[in-house]
Parts: structure tokens; C-alpha cells; sequence
């Protein structure tokens, strides 16, 4: 997709990458010109140092021999290759020997340091133009006086100098050309620049390649949230691989959207149930009441048909409780309390419970329990669906071709603990069965001879979802195994 600059403008990452890039080029110019004045500053520090060396220098020379001594002495260092400046001159201002042909006007007018960097051309300097030039090879006349001094018009070079009047009141002017230290400036600061310009450079084609690439995840993401606004819950926002944010925030989200369209999918799985399990019920309480009122019969029938709708109604309750049991546990808002749970005990509680009902339904019910089973979770809870367990074994184990037996055992391997029930009766051999066996209202037996509303192995696997376990149905040959895996707690 296609974005003008002005609809670039207004993504945050545009924004932050315009804010970071005007950060960057402030601080990088703040540091050229920061760079550039500490060196000439350093530069300048050193070429006084330098100065005040040949200063005392020449010092020592006019004590030593005089003003004869002091001019040979200039005269013999103005010769030398890189040589400093170096002037000597009457008290009116003409220069007497050295190697500066002109200066800029007032320089030699104040004792001490020039305080501005003044302008000058080194003796010898005009001829070497003309001779380049090619307009004269005749040499004029040296400029004596004023006119040495101020030289109007000539083009020359720029330096410092540390003036000072000797005691029969001649000028005696030290300096150094700023050529160098010119140089050296001139040199940082093209260096700075060119990095400057380089890293910008950089920054920009950083901007544009992986700027573009995350504008285009987000282009994608949108997209992708856009489907699923429009209904598609099944639609997934899109993960490259690389393990960055954008893929950590489109695996988090994609989780929500599976959680969002298992509740969904739940939800419309218990209304349908509910429009079809519970319609048998209602109608036939209905049937039940209209035919009592239909007619005269004797107080005893009266009070026969509304226990038996009471009974009918207290089903339903229960049916209508186990529902919102199950849909509380399976969206995570159930307000029950874990503590510790000693899984033994509750074997033992549930086995006490259902061994007259085994008993009476001619099934024999066995719990191996040893020792202590510690887990985490709500005993209640467990208690329920062990409940619901048994009792589904007691009853489905009655159809045994040999005698009924149900059996509670325990088993710890891999930081779970595995308690275990399983009959001895048809168990359900088909995959696919077993798989629709935990889901709500269903019910594998086709005759329908045995009573239940089918949210008895739906309601166990909430519990064990809530427990953070799982519920496995696996054959039991003959007969069915329902395991309950539980997390171990870690100090057992």
C-alpha cells in the first residue's frame, strides 16, 4: 500500500524517526562546532607556547651580545625552512631586517599579543607571484615606512605575534602563521561533516528499508484486524519468524483470538445444546401439569405430579448449574480458592461415597490408594469431578461381559500425578467418540436407558483445565480409562 509523505507523517513511527534524526543533527553540528573551536583553541595555545619559547630565546640573545647579535641571531632563524615570523624595526616603523615584507596596518602600533589575527606577506612573496603571473620579471623597489607597513591591496597570509619594543625603543615583532592550525580546523570539520552527511545518510536509508518494513507489518496487521472485525474470527494477524516485538504482540493477540473464538464457538455449542437437550424436559413437565389439570383426580395424583415436577425442576437446576459451573471454569473467572489437596483423600471421600451405589449395581469398586498425593488445586472442585467420573464408570461398566469392576489407581511420572479410573465395560473404541465424549450434552449411548444430561466428562475437564492438568480418555480394552494429570507441587 502506497503512503503520501503527509499520511507518513502521521505514523508514530515516522514521527519518532523525524524526532530522532532532528535530535541526532543538532547534537552532530553542536559537535563539529564544538570540536573545530576546542582544536583551534589547543592550536592557538600551542603557537603562543611556542612564540614566548622564541621570544626568550631572542632575549637572551640581546643580552648577550646586543642589538648586532639580535639581528644576526633573526636574521640566521628567518632563513630556516618553516621558519617563524620574525621583524625587526625603527621606532617610526621601517623594517629593518626579518622575513615579513608587509604587515597590516596598527600591528606593531600596541606592545603584546595582536589581539585579532592580523594579515601579512613574507619577503620575497610578490616576486614569486609576479614570476607565476609572468607580467614582469623586473623586481621593484622594497616598500620602506608606511608604505611597508600598510602594503594596501597585496593579498597575504594570516598569523599571530607577540610585539615588543626594546629598550633603544626598536620594534621587535615574534609570530606564527595560522596556516596550519587554519589547515588542521579546516580539515575536523570537513571530517566531522562528511560523517555527519554520512551517518544522515545512513539513517535515512535505515529509515526507508526498515522504516517501510515495519510500516508494511502494521499495514498488515491492520489488515488483518480489519477481517476480523468483519467476522472472521478464524483469521490470524501474521508472524515473520524473527521473534521481535511485532511477533511477540501478534502471538499474544492471535492466542486472544483463539481464546475469544474457542468461548465463542462454547458458547454457541451450549445454546444449541440448550435448545435441544433441555426442550425434552420442559416439554415434559408441561405435558405432566396440563394433563393433572386436564381432569378430576384425588388429592394423591395432585401431589404424585408435582413431586414428580419438582424433581423434573430440581434436574434441570442442577443441569442449568453445571452449565454455568463449566463456563465459569473454562473462562478462567471461576471464584474458587487452591490450596493444598491431598488426591488420596479425596479417592477415599468419593469411594465411601459411591460404594453403596456400586454395591447395589452389582459393580465392585476398588481405590489403590498409598501414601499422599499432594496437587495444588480446589478440593471441592476435584471432588465434583471424581464424582462425575465414578460415576459414569459404575454406570457404563453394568453392560460387562464379565463381572463389573471399577478401579481407582494412582501413578507418578514426570513431575504429574495420574489418578486413574477405569471399568471394565464397552468403553468407546472409536478416537473420534472418545474426543466428543468431553464435550457438552453429549451423549454416546444412542438408547438414552441410562439417566444424565451429558456435562458430567464436560464438567471434569473444565475442573482439570482450571487445575491447569488434562483429562485423557484413552481404551482400556475392555472398557475405558479416564485419567486425570495433574502438575505435581514442586515440594513434594
Amino acid at each position: 500500500m502506497a503512503l503520501s509523505v503527509p499520511a507518513i507523517m502521521k505514523t508514530t513511527a515516522a514521527r519518532l524517526s523525524a524526532l530522532y534524526l532532528l535530535l541526532f543533527a543538532l547534537c552532530a553540528v553542536l559537535l563539529v562546532f564544538y570540536m573545530t573551536s576546542l582544536s583551534a583553541r589547543m592550536l592557538t595555545a600551542q603557537t603562543q607556547e611556542t612564540i614566548n619559547d622564541e621570544v626568550l630565546g631572542l632575549a637572551r640573545a640581546y643580552q648577550r651580545g646586543g642589538l648586532p647579535v639580535l639581528v644576526r641571531v633573526v636574521e640566521n632563524r628567518s632563513r630556516q625552512p618553516g621558519a617563524n615570523l620574525y621583524l625587526i624595526a625603527d621606532a617610526n616603523g621601517q623594517i629593518l631586517t626579518g622575513n615579513v615584507q608587509s604587515l597590516e596596518p596598527g600591528v606593531i602600533d600596541t606592545e603584546g599579543w595582536t589581539t585579532e589575527p592580523f594579515s601579512y606577506k613574507r619577503f620575497g612573496e610578490g616576486e614569486l607571484d609576479r614570476l607565476r603571473s609572468g607580467t614582469s620579471d623586473q623586481t621593484p623597489p622594497p616598500a620602506t615606512g608606511e608604505n611597508a607597513v600598510q602594503a594596501e591591496g597585496e593579498k597575504g597570509h594570516n598569523a599571530i605575534a607577540l610585539v615588543l619594543r626594546l629598550p633603544n625603543q626598536m620594534i621587535m615583532l615574534v609570530g606564527r602563521d595560522l596556516g596550519e592550525p587554519e589547515r588542521f580546523r579546516a580539515v575536523i570539520r570537513r571530517a566531522l561533516t562528511l560523517a555527519l552527511g554520512m551517518m544522515g545518510l545512513g539513517g535515512l536509508l535505515i529509515w526507508f528499508f526498515v522504516g517501510r518494513a515495519a510500516l508494511k507489518r502494521i499495514d498488515s496487521v491492520s489488515e488483518a484486524s480489519r477481517r476480523i472485525m468483519g467476522g472472521d474470527l478464524s483469521g490470524r494477524l501474521p508472524v515473520t519468524g524473527a521473534g521481535d516485538e511485532f511477533d511477540r504482540l501478534s502471538e499474544n493477540l492471535n492466542s486472544m483470538l483463539a481464546r475469544i473464538a474457542t468461548l465463542n464457538e462454547g458458547l454457541k455449542q451450549v445454546s444449541d445444546n440448550i435448545a435441544h437437550d433441555l426442550k425434552t424436559p420442559l416439554t415434559r413437565l408441561r405435558n405432566r401439569a396440563e394433563a393433572t389439570l386436564s381432569g378430576k383426580h384425588k388429592p394423591a395424583d395432585y401431589r404424585q405430579a408435582l413431586e414428580g415436577t419438582i424433581a423434573e425442576s430440581d434436574q434441570l437446576i442442577k443441569t442449568f448449574n453445571a452449565i454455568l459451573m463449566i463456563s465459569r471454569l473454562e473462562a478462567g473467572y471461576s471464584s474458587e480458592h487452591t490450596n493444598r489437596v491431598d488426591l488420596a483423600a479425596a479417592v477415599r471421600d468419593v469411594a465411601e461415597l459411591y460404594e453403596p451405589v456400586a454395591e447395589e449395581a452389582g459393580v465392585s469398586l476398588e481405590a489403590e490408594v498409598n501414601g499422599a498425593f499432594l496437587v495444588d488445586g480446589n478440593r471441592e472442585l476435584i471432588g465434583q469431578a471424581l464424582s462425575n467420573i465414578v460415576d459414569n464408570a459404575i454406570k457404563y461398566s453394568t453392560d460387562s461381559t464379565s463381572k463389573p469392576a471399577v478401579r481407582v489407581t494412582f501413578e507418578r511420572t514426570h513431575g504429574e500425578i495420574r489418578l486413574c479410573v477405569a471399568d471394565n465395560g464397552q468403553g468407546i473404541p472409536d478416537d473420534a467418540d472418545r474426543a466428543r465424549a468431553t464435550e457438552r450434552f453429549v451423549r454416546l449411548e444412542k438408547s438414552r436407558s441410562q439417566p444424565g444430561s451429558g456435562l458430567g466428562l464436560s464438567l471434569a475437564k473444565a475442573v482439570m483445565s482450571f487445575h491447569h492438568g488434562r483429562l485423557d480418555l484413552l481404551p482400556g480394552n475392555p472398557g475405558l480409562s479416564v485419567v486425570m494429570s495433574f502438575p505435581a507441587r514442586e515440594d513434594h
